[in-house]
């Protein structure tokens, strides 16, 4: 289950990556690899947001397509469009999913004191998604809740199996 928005945000190592101009980080420990966007297999009557699925070592994985997920216009993929492939705890359940990025960028170290809550207003992504904000030089840093941006629909996806693993 997605952890309480009460609960503090702890240091650590974050990995950025950008959907449109938006700078996003998950931290490390929910993040399994990322990769460079190869074929994607289709899958009938899926919602549009999910692109369909990629063969990661023998296993078929959801890819979400991010952008989409989160109400942003569509962009054509380029050469910096990454897979983050998540593994998450949703409901109790070891889901390993991917998400689909305009590019992934750098690790970072952020400390807890340099967090900083959403703003309640003006936030354009849903309040339990985005955990916290950091500024970093002229770009605020927005701290997601990657297993909260599964919600519902896309974890009836998922457990369908329409392509994610699930141990």
């Amino acid at each position: 289950m997605s952890k309480s928005l009460a609960e503090p945000l702890a240091s650590g190592h974050y990995i950025t990556f950008r959907l449109g101009d938006e700078l996003f980080a998950i931290n490390v420990f929910q993040v399994r690899e990322v990769l460079d966007l190869g074929p994607v297999t289709r899958v009938p009557t899926a919602p549009s947001y999910l692109r369909g699925v990629v063969n990661v070592r023998g296993k078929a994985i959801a890819v979400v397509n991010l952008r989409e997920r989160f109400g942003m216009a569509p962009k054509p993929d380029t050469p910096q469009t990454r897979i983050v492939v998540l593994e998450l705890d949703v409901d109790g359940e070891h889901c390993v999913v991917g998400g689909l990025a305009d590019s992934v960028h750098e690790v970072i170290e952020i400390e807890a004191s340099q967090m900083e809550p959403p703003p309640s207003l003006a936030s354009r992504w849903r309040s339990d998604t985005v955990r916290g904000m950091v500024r970093r030089d002229q770009d605020f840093i927005q701290l997601l809740d990657a297993s909260s941006v599964l919600s519902d629909e896309v974890r009836d996806v998922v457990e369908a199996g329409a392509g994610a693993a699930v141990a």
